[in-house]
């Protein structure tokens, strides 16, 4: 009995196939995969993309074209798929789909969420602040009714641990004071549990990496992508692991096994 659960920033769903994702998603045994970044809209994954690896795919379309975007393939049907966090710019984006997997015993969702980045400019790490402000009690509210996890890139390093060049990105977003201590109250207060961490404590475990440089090939990178759980399903997490081998994007795939089926 598991639960295989990979999460993924594609970076463009195209680009991503044209480097030998869906290749790699035949072979990846998942029950779910979360992906982020798909910069397609409805039209472009129709027909091409709405399934990947046998599992239909369930979608956040960005208003703007090639840009944002998220997605949720899962083997079994899900009971019910919410898009959106309900707030009007936010959602514009294409940043939330839950899928949840409801039954008599359990109420159970899986959420693939896009955090916004905000190395661009101050009006984005604005956006940005904003959307933590947001999503924080929506992920509380959630917490209280169900069991959950949410995979995605959160675009924030938690810990000294979780990127290579620490010191030089303390004034950086991504890496910001008030960025990690929004993780802090989540893993805190919040009473989520980073997954991950929860079974790998060693340094050097990054899932991004800059285009610049030789950033990837001397494991410069951050952890930015997270499976974020409620601490019962937490509790039931077994194994992690970051595959390297191939390059779809600038993010690495981040899968991990729960003892329990949907």
């Amino acid at each position: 009995m598991a639960f295989r659960l990979v999460t993924l920033n594609l970076n463009g769903i195209r680009s991503a196939a044209a480097k030998g994702f869906l290749e790699w998603a035949d072979t990846a045994g998942a029950d779910c995969i979360g992906v982020q970044e798909i910069k397609a809209q409805a039209g472009d994954v129709s027909d091409r993309f709405d399934r990947v690896a046998g599992m239909a795919g369930h979608f956040h379309f960005a208003e703007k074209k090639g840009y944002s975007g998220v997605g949720l393939y899962s083997r079994k049907a899900p009971s019910d798929v919410i898009t959106g966090l309900g707030h009007k710019a936010f959602d514009a984006e294409g940043r939330y789909v839950e899928t949840r997997f409801d039954t008599p015993k359990r109420k159970f969702s899986v959420v693939s969420c896009y955090f916004p980045s905000g190395s661009s400019g101050e009006e984005r790490q604005a956006m940005k602040f904003k959307f933590l402000a947001r999503v924080y009690p929506h992920l509380m509210k959630l917490k209280a009714e169900r069991e959950f996890i949410l995979v995605g890139d959160v675009n924030i390093a938690h810990k000294e641990i979780d990127l290579k060049n620490w010191k030089g990105n303390l004034k950086n977003s991504g890496f910001l004071p008030e960025e990690r201590a929004w993780l802090d109250k989540l893993f805190g207060t919040g009473g989520l549990v980073d997954v991950f961490r929860t079974l790998n404590p060693h340094p050097d475990q990054y899932t991004w990496w800059s285009n610049r440089g030789q950033a990837r090939a001397n494991n410069v990178g951050w952890r930015l992508d997270y499976h974020l759980a409620t601490p019962g399903i937490a509790a039931k997490a077994k194994a992690a692991a970051i595959y390297l081998e191939t390059r779809f994007s600038d993010h690495a795939p981040l899968t991990i096994d729960y003892d329990f089926s949907l």
